[in-house]
């Protein structure tokens, strides 16, 4: 392998694309803490709904309101964690529909990390720091003891939540080199993992949990939880899928990458 073609060539080109990136967005401050506050209060909307919830019922399928609070911030997390770097998948349409991916192929650099670092979405910043916040507050209230093995796992399973919604986030958008457009089936996907992540899985029956495990949702936070909280008992699914979730997120990024790479042999740039 090149010096230029190394993973670790690569990830340092992608350090200072990113740099670069970021110091970009970032010198309008103003707009930068404005952009950010929006994102972290779009996103602590939703867990202000479930505590509204909880407040009023007590728990959520015997989850108290400390439990779901740490389900939430490691979903959010998680979603922060993918969303900074690979938020500029939603461009990918743009890029071929107007031949100008062109670009990121003539380059040493890897297409998929130029793609990552033109730009940075302040929102997305937000995320993470909502994320991060709410994660932070819900570890010091939860009844956990927190060892090293479980920081550990809490690491791993963030991680590994982050590859699972990037993972299906660049497969579906590896679809736009055929089809010149995956926005709508990846905005469908987004809402799902959204609207039933924020949950814990036993609220959906035994049927329930086989679902958002196969698509995976409840590999991103639910899984994880489950296991910190040392609930796999109640788990409608194998407990052994529970510790395997960081594993299993690696897997699902790995698959979608291969598949985004063999996908990009049929981009037809703007002088085909």
């Amino acid at each position: 392998m090149t010096v230029r073609g190394s993973i670790a060539w690569q990830l340092k080109a992608a350090g200072i694309l990113f740099g670069g990136a970021l110091r970009g967005t970032a010198q309008y401050r103003a707009n930068l803490f404005l952009t950010m506050a929006a994102g972290a209060l779009f996103q602590t909307t939703g867990f202000l709904a479930l505590w509204v919830m909880l407040a009023r019922f007590g728990d959520i399928a015997g989850w108290t309101i400390t439990d779901v609070a740490l389900l939430y911030g490691i979903r959010l997390t998680a979603h922060g964690v993918w969303a900074v770097p690979f938020n500029q998948l939603m461009d990918v349409e743009h890029f071929v529909r107007e031949g100008t991916f062109d670009r990121f192929l003539v380059r040493p650099v890897n297409p998929l990390v130029q793609l990552m670092t033109s730009r940075v979405r302040l929102n997305t910043l937000g995320d993470l720091v909502a994320g991060l916040v709410m994660l932070g507050v819900a570890m010091s209230h939860v009844d956990v003891d927190w060892t090293f093995g479980k920081l550990a796992f809490l690491l791993a399973a963030l991680l590994g939540g982050a590859m699972v919604e990037g993972g299906i986030q660049l497969g579906l958008s590896a679809i736009a080199f055929r089809t010149l457009g995956s926005a709508q089936v990846r905005f469908t996907v987004d809402s799902v993992f959204n609207l039933y992540g924020n949950y814990p899985g036993s609220v959906f029956g035994r049927a329930g949990q086989w679902a958002l495990t196969i698509l995976p949702v409840a590999f991103v936070a639910y899984l994880p939880t489950a296991v910190l909280l040392g609930r796999t008992g109640e788990l409608g699914v194998p407990r052994i899928l529970a510790y395997l979730s960081p594993l299993v997120g690696a897997a699902v990024f790995a698959i979608a990458y291969a598949f985004w790479r063999r996908q990009i042999r049929h981009y037809q740039g703007a002088g085909s």
